[in-house]
C-alpha cells in the first residue's frame, strides 16, 4: 500500500493566526485523523498535531502557510483543516 502526501498552500484569515486558542483547535481536529499532519510557514516546518509546535512557526493573519499531508484520511484531513484557518 502506498501512501501520498498532498498539500495545500492557503492564506492565514484568522485575525490571531495560529497563536493560543486557534493553534490549540487546530492541532486537537489535526489529532482526530489517522494522517500525518506537517505544516509549513517559509523553510520551517512543524507537527500540526502538536499545540507546542504550532506555536513556534509564529503564523500571523495573512501569512501564507502549507498544510501537508499523508495517510488514509489524507483528503478529510486537508479539507477540514485548511478549512479552519484560511482560504487558498
Amino acid at each position: 500500500m502506498t501512501t501520498t502526501m498532498i498539500e495545500r498552500e492557503i492564506e492565514v484569515a484568522s485575525e490571531l493566526g495560529l497563536h493560543a486558542r486557534p493553534a490549540a483547535a487546530f492541532a486537537q481536529a489535526a489529532a482526530r485523523f489517522v494522517s500525518s499532519v506537517t505544516v509549513v510557514k517559509g523553510d520551517r516546518e512543524a507537527d500540526g498535531k502538536s499545540v507546542l509546535m504550532v506555536l513556534t512557526l509564529d503564523v500571523r493573519c495573512g501569512d501564507r502557510i502549507r498544510i501537508r499531508v499523508s495517510g488514509p484520511d489524507a483528503q478529510r484531513a486537508l479539507d477540514e483543516l485548511t478549512g479552519m484557518v484560511g482560504t487558498p
